[in-house]
């Protein structure tokens, strides 16, 4: 069974969606985490065995959780903040507990790759905590960032398409009603283009910014 080119892009529309909302809600609970798991950790400019030892495990935890185990798991959760498992709405509250704390481990990395020297300067001419993130570390890691946010997104192309197991919508509920379920291999070779090119498209622009970035 042929679909139509409609429904294609209603599919990718629906992707399109999960992927924008839950990177967006991904990053506004990712990046000021990943913040937090560098500047508190041991000798760092905000110092704290506690809060870290309490952060470090729950970003560890939570990322070793394969995300289609995390989708069926939360599905009373996902309930109870959206009134439905199913449908794209549904999918992000998933998607973003899930790449919360995957962007968070990138975001760190990156700022752990900054020198230790520049932060040291940063001290030594009286800046604050804030203006050292802000003034220092921030602009010294933006282009490792950019290709974090990179991978994530791509992550979360991939994660979208889990989410068509269980009725999550997009591009990968297509392939798996139309192409799986009713043996249409044309969608399947058409979903697996999309994703492709999707993925190409996204990889494509955060080179390009991780550059533009650097140069600047």
């Amino acid at each position: 069974m042929e679909v139509s080119t409609e429904l294609i892009l209603q599919s990718l529309w629906e992707t399109l969606y999960m992927v924008s909302i839950s990177l967006v809600c991904g990053s506004l609970i990712g990046i000021p985490l990943g913040v937090l798991l560098v500047v508190t950790r041991k000798g760092h400019i905000l110092e704290n065995q506690f809060i870290f030892s309490i952060l470090n495990p729950i970003v560890n935890i939570l990322r070793s959780i394969p995300f289609i185990i995390l989708l069926i798991a939360i599905i009373p959760f996902t309930r109870l903040l959206v009134g439905t498992s199913i449908g794209t709405t549904a999918a992000i509250v998933p998607l973003v507990l899930h790449i919360g704390p995957y962007m968070s481990s990138l975001v760190e990395n990156s700022l752990l790759e900054v020198d230790k020297g520049i932060i040291e300067s940063a001290k030594s001419m009286g800046a604050t905590p804030l203006q050292i993130i802000y003034h220092f570390l921030f602009p010294e890691a933006f282009g490792s960032i950019v290709l974090s946010i990179t991978t994530v997104t791509i992550g979360l192309v991939g994660a979208t398409a889990m989410a068509g197991a269980v009725g999550g919508g997009g591009v990968g509920d297509l392939a798996i009603t139309y192409g799986y379920q009713r043996f249409s291999t044309i969608t399947i070779v058409v979903t697996v283009v999309i994703l492709v090119v999707l993925v190409q498209l996204i990889q494509m622009l955060g080179h390009f910014f991780e550059r533009k970035l650097r140069r600047a």
